[in-house]
């Protein structure tokens, strides 16, 4: 049975019209003959989206009770029985209510998928797992409901449904999203510009990345290597010229220009021979480079031209950065010209020449032939070949009818090994070539003759020849296996140079296998690691990845994790010496890995020691903070037990008094203690249910005197899902807080307001506030802000976004309009499932 079709309308914030799209795409579908149903739609009464249902059908929602409450899902199974061609499923990261099929709406998805039934969804950009944290920092609140990006990256098609921030919000002013009740606080608080100028660059560069991959994985499937010029990506050569840096600030204002991408390149010839350049220099460059944005590569190749272009090639790059050299017409047509070359074999890419003053020179940047010899052994070998057998041939001529013809093969033999061994097999043969057809031409009878009528000297001239050939042919093989010598060397060496910096990241594994591809050329590395009976990639670099150590040649990594087999995987193009480069960069590889091992371990010892620190405050505090009350506590008994004072009953009243206050503070510090340690072990228990708001409110007021506070809630209020002993006591640490900082001629007021579908219960104060880059310190035990009457032991707000988060509410601090602050607790709403999706990111204005 084929698999069905996802398709994903994507949004940068509620409201930019996805369910609108999504319903109309499938009308239009159904008009064209296809069967379409309505899985599960979420309209949030908007009469626009309402109207775009018009006659397509709607599958019944699955009802299911829980706690007391009741809650609408989707009909997985009616769906599967009904089994339509499209099914149209709202609010893709939606979770489902306990006693559901699933626990997510993607993976309900995911079913129908696998039934061959497409399916159309939606989702905010907030909702998209790897940008919560991104979009928690933007608008100060964390997201509930996520999915995951791989997940939404494999549908087939993902479409964005954009709109300006600015016509977002008049469609939010003229009542087209939410309800007038809830436009104010929508615009001021989550629907500011700001906020949704920020989700919408997320929303298109994320989708901008997906169309980047989905390219990629087509120029691989299609073996297409031309590049394509959707994104800039600069390369600019590097050779350690001290003008070099003058090049990589060019590339990377060329690359910032266009948001692109800068890469830097440093040529390493096979003979070893590197551009020459100070070491210092490159060093300072590479530094420069990697402080500009840009990524370090080191690679070897015999011919620089060619290596460049081809580099620039394997990463899909768009622009090749050299800088120009000051080399004469005869240095040029002797050595050849790196920049001249480079245009000649560049093809679509383009090629800056950048004059930079003090300009660089190259070594070995002829084009190399098939020999492995140098270049300039080989000139020697010709000028040798071509001076050398004219002369010889002059200075033996004159004595051709007193020496045998076995004396002028011994000359022209010497002639030919010299020629050999320094210019390998080519030059090697042609000399022997031509120093048998000279031999026979003026040192054979009939002179001036090419013809050989005498056996033996004819047997004479083809063993000469042959000597020759063998002199040249192991000349060369010498030459070939000294060549390859220094080439593996060279290659380490500039692996080496590479990764030096890369161990030295946090986490340098996918770096380094990146630079592992880059420089030997191959189409993937990949580092494996087994899992139960499979094996998953720790990281990989280039297309297709590896799924088992066989889809490639491996090397085992013995890693400090035993308990796990890791394996480093390559597909491509080696030879025996890239096998033993390989092993040596496997040993980096390995400990990249050990790395990312000890500081998993390390994190596990920071977070035992955060255990222990905690402990010793809570000592602390049983120490310090409960002696106070229980001196005082024992100091008025004492003094209740003299028989030699006489206490008035105004004085036994104020006594009374004095110690059930401090009766009271004593057990607010024993209960924020073992509430505090009670959520450090994670042994809160939690009964939520359906919960009158001001049941919590009324019963946490009721211990401050009536003038102190001050509570306002609307009748209306729907029912929360929560525990109201928790919030009971959250409330109480607020409101014990609030009491402590307000002037004595102000109150502290708590009022509730639903917002959305979530219930806003918010606790105002009119004291000193808090500023904005500590309110999440205060949040942390033991911290007393602007506390200085040493009461309390500074647990009373961590353990109140404790209790908060242990119900799904959110607790968070905001300035009072005024002076002061505000705290607020959202819950939600007992009637739905919460958190809804598309007001969960809404937070409320004071």
């Amino acid at each position: 049975m084929a698999r069905g079709v996802l398709r994903v309308y994507l949004g940068a914030a509620p409201g930019v019209g996805k369910t609108y799209a999504m319903l109309d795409e499938g009308w239009r579908r159904k008009q064209r003959g296809t069967d379409v149903v309505i899985g599960f739609l979420e309209a949030h009464d908007r009469p626009n989206t309402i109207a775009q249902i018009r006659d397509l059908e709607t599958v019944p929602r699955r009802v299911i009770e829980y706690r007391g409450a009741v809650f609408e899902e989707m009909d997985v199974d009616a769906l599967l029985a009904r089994r339509p061609r499209l099914a149209i499923v709202d609010e893709l990261a939606h979770t489902n209510a306990p006693g559901s099929r699933n626990e997510k709406r993607w993976q309900d998805i995911e079913e129908l998928l696998d039934a061959g039934i497409s399916v159309i969804s939606t989702t905010n950009v907030q909702h998209l797992e790897s940008l919560s944290d991104v979009v928690a920092r933007i608008t100060g609140t964390a997201q509930q409901e996520t999915v995951p990006d791989a997940f939404v990256r494999s549908a087939d098609q993902i479409e964005l449904v954009d709109m300006s921030p600015e016509a977002l919000r008049r469609r939010m002013a003229h009542g087209n999203v939410y309800p007038a009740e809830r436009i104010d606080a929508a615009l001021a608080n989550f629907f500011r510009p700001g906020n949704l100028g920020a989700l919408r660059e997320l929303a298109l560069l994320w989708v901008a990345d997906r169309v980047e991959d989905a390219l990629q994985q087509y120029l691989d499937d299609q073996g297409v290597s031309a590049t394509w010029e959707t994104r800039e990506r600069v390369v600019v050569a590097m050779t350690g010229a001290p003008s070099g840096d003058v090049l990589i600030r060019r590339a990377a204002r060329m690359a910032a220009r266009t948001k692109g991408e800068l890469r830097g390149v440093r040529v390493v010839v096979g003979d070893g021979l590197a551009p020459t350049g100070d070491d210092d220099h490159l060093a300072a460059q590479r530094r420069l480079l990697k402080e500009l944005g840009g990524t370090y590569h080191e690679i070897v190749g015999d011919d620089i031209a060619v290596t460049l272009v081809d580099f620039a090639r394997a990463e899909r790059g768009t622009q090749l950065i050299l800088g120009a050299t000051q080399r004469s017409r005869w240095q040029e047509l002797t050595n050849g010209s790196v920049i001249g070359r480079v245009l000649r074999i560049a093809g679509p890419l383009d090629v800056h020449v950048i004059a930079t003053g003090s300009l660089p020179t190259y070594r070995g940047l002829v084009r190399r032939s098939r020999s492995p010899l140098p270049s300039h052994r080989r000139v020697v070998a010709w000028a040798l070949l071509v001076m050398g057998a004219p002369a010889l041939t002059a200075l033996l001529l004159p004595f051709r009818e007193d020496i045998e013809l076995s004396t002028v093969l011994l000359a022209f033999l010497a002639l030919a090994v010299a020629v050999a061994a320094f210019g390998g097999l080519l030059v090697g043969a042609v000399a022997g070539i031509v120093g048998f057809a000279l031999s026979d031409f003026f040192f054979v009878a009939p002179y001036e003759h090419v013809l050989v009528r005498d056996r033996e000297v004819l047997f004479a001239l083809v063993f000469f020849v042959a000597v020759v050939l063998t002199v040249a042919v192991f000349g060369d093989r010498v030459g070939q296996l000294h060549w390859q010598a220094q080439r593996s060397r060279a290659q380490v060496a500039a692996l080496a140079r590479s990764t030096a910096d890369l161990v030295a990241a946090n986490d340098p594994l996918p770096r380094l296998v990146d630079h592992v591809r880059s420089s030997l050329g191959l189409e993937c590395v990949a580092v494996l690691v087994s899992e139960g009976s499979g094996w998953s990639a720790l990281a990989a670099s280039g297309q297709p990845i590896p799924t088992t150590p066989e889809d490639g040649s491996s090397i085992p990594l013995d890693t400090l994790d035993s308990s796990r087999r890791h394996a480093l995987v390559v597909r491509g193009p080696l030879t025996a010496d890239d096998h033993e480069t390989l092993r040596a960069i496997a040993d980096q590889i390995t400990v990249a890995i050990d790395s990312r091992t000890l500081a998993a371990q390390v994190d596990r010892a920071e977070s035992l020691q955060d255990v222990d620190a905690v402990r010793t405050a809570l000592l602390q505090a049983v120490s310090h903070d409960l002696r106070s009350p229980l001196a005082a506590i024992k100091a008025y008994v004492s003094g209740l037990r003299q028989t030699d004072v006489e206490w008035s009953a105004e004085q036994l009243v104020e006594v009374h008094a004095a110690i059930d206050a401090e009766c009271d503070r004593l057990n607010r510090l024993v209960g924020n203690l073992l509430d505090a340690g009670r959520l450090e072990v994670g042994a809160l228990a939690v009964a939520l249910r359906p919960t009158a708001v001001e049941e919590p409110i009324v019963a946490a007021a009721a211990p401050l005197p009536p003038d102190r506070v001050v509570v306002e809630i609307p009748e209306g209020i729907p029912l929360v899902l929560t525990d109201p002993t928790l919030i009971e006591r959250a409330l109480a640490n607020l409101l014990t807080n609030a009491d402590r900082h307000s002037p004595p001629s102000t109150p502290v007021v708590v009022n509730a307001q639903l917002v959305g579908d979530r219930v806003h219960i918010r606790v105002v104060d009119r004291g000193p506030g808090i500023p904005e880059d500590q309110r999440e310190a205060v949040f942390q035990p033991f911290q007393r802000l602007h506390d200085r009457t040493s009461q309390g032991t500074g647990l009373g707000l961590a353990i109140a976004r404790g209790f908060v988060d242990a119900v799904n509410g959110t607790l968070s601090l905001d300035d009072t309009p005024g002076g002061g602050l505000t705290a607020t607790i959202t819950l939600p709403l007992a009637e739905t499932p919460a958190p809804a999706t598309d007001a969960t990111l809404e937070k409320s204005a004071p």
